[in-house]
């Protein structure tokens, strides 16, 4: 992912001639953290752990990103999605800059107990590295609210009593009743949707009976098919760690949560659907892929059997640098990560603009404000690749750069 990322901002920085200067400052992160830290499992042995959090740039605000527990987390992954974090809320417009991090684990392995004491004990190793005007955290892959929850609360002890209350935005994603804010729950997976609505009405297309597909089934990948699905589309198939099943007539998105909540986050043995093999996923008939999991699932392998019009990118670096040649001289669409799941973070800006100013929005005001938002950065980069004569992941790349230009051009570079 770090290689691809490093393509992705070399490709945009020479079309725009970025100043070296400032190309050397982006090219790199600002400030990394490797934490091993002690945690007694419920069998009272110690295991050891080791976290990482990666601040990449705040030139525009304070460092905002996700925290992930996956085995697959290193450094390079939070250098690789730090950077993008960067680029996406320069895109977005928000006063942000980019950082990530996580525990190298496999969640499915602790209690629900244990992975509370991890995540305690993880935030207390990360001390004041993170801060509501430093570094806010939120959900990504394998955690959510509840894990937020838990970091808010360790993070509000270690502060005096009077100044606790002041804290509620260290992190955003909480649950309602910690200070989360309503609508960012489905956030990113509406704003997903969102960017395929705003692809159809650009290209005149009529999104009913229009059949996608879906690569991860976690909360980014529900929500974008739970909307698409009221918009009269048609869920073909879904691929999880466990599998993938198919049903060309379409699965039922509620009755696949509903199945999935009930089988341990399995969407195998799934009565509306039949078991395929996941290596003809991707190549399946549809009209939309939106690859919802990991990084670097669309590869030189499998990019040219994609029959999709469309890639919708729901997760981060889903499609290799290379793969994606090979999809644009093919004429597929890709709307890009920094855009199209940028839901995500503008959600948690509006939560923590709520943390911030003791106010409280209701959904459909969030959701409102969350259209708008996101319809203003798809025009913008629509413009900006048309300018430009580029695709969109280049056009997005080269508005989010520009402005951290014009940010170091204005302040200055210290001393």
């Amino acid at each position: 992912m770090l290689d691809n990322v490093m393509r992705q901002f070399n490709n945009a920085a020479d079309i725009i001639e970025l100043n070296k200067n400032i190309r050397k400052i982006l090219e790199v992160t600002n400030n990394e953290f490797i934490v091993h830290f002690p945690v007694r499992m419920d069998n009272g042995e110690v295991e050891i752990f080791t976290g990482y959090r990666v601040q990449h740039n705040n030139a525009l605000g304070p460092y905002k990103g996700g925290l992930r527990y996956h085995p697959t987390v290193d450094i390079d992954a939070a250098r690789a999605l730090a950077m993008w974090m960067t680029w996406k809320t320069s895109l977005a417009g928000l006063p942000y800059g980019g950082a990530k991090g996580g525990i190298q684990l496999d969640p499915t392995k602790y209690s629900q107990d244990e992975l509370q004491r991890i995540t305690r004990r993880f935030t207390y190793a990360l001390g004041d590295n993170i801060g509501p005007e430093l570094d806010i955290p939120a959900p990504d892959v394998n955690t959510n609210a509840q894990t937020m929850a838990w970091i808010l609360d360790t993070y509000m002890s270690t502060k005096s009593p009077n100044e606790r209350s002041k804290n509620l935005h260290v992190v955003t994603g909480k649950p309602i009743g910690a200070g989360g804010s309503e609508g960012r729950d489905r956030a990113t997976g509406y704003g997903v949707f969102l960017t395929i609505k705003f692809w159809a009405e650009n290209k005149k297309v009529d999104l009913k009976n229009k059949r996608f597909i879906v690569q991860g089934f976690g909360n980014v990948g529900y929500w974008a098919a739970h909307f698409l699905e009221k918009e009269g589309a048609i869920l073909t198939a879904v691929q999880d760690a466990y599998g993938s099943i198919y049903n060309e007539d379409g699965i039922s998105t509620e009755k696949l949560l509903e199945y999935v909540q009930a089988n341990k986050g399995s969407i195998l043995g799934f009565s509306g659907a039949n078991t395929m093999d996941s290596a003809d996923f991707f190549g399946l008939d549809c009209d939309i892929c939106i690859p919802a999991a990991l990084g670097n699932q669309i590869t030189v392998e499998n990019a040219p059997k994609i029959k999709a019009r469309l890639i919708a990118e729901g997760a981060n670096g889903p499609t290799d640098v290379k793969a994606e040649e090979i999809l644009l001289k093919r004429g597929v669409d890709i709307i890009p990560d920094i855009l199209c799941n940028s839901g995500g973070v503008i959600g948690s800006y509006f939560e923590w603009l709520q943390n911030r100013n003791g106010e409280i929005w209701h959904l459909d005001e969030v959701l409102e404000k969350l259209e708008k938002k996101m319809r203003e950065s798809f025009g913008k980069v629509v413009h900006k690749a048309k300018s430009k004569k580029v695709d969109m992941r280049t056009a997005a790349f080269i508005i989010a750069i520009e402005r951290l230009e014009e940010t170091y051009v204005q302040r200055g570079i210290f001393p």
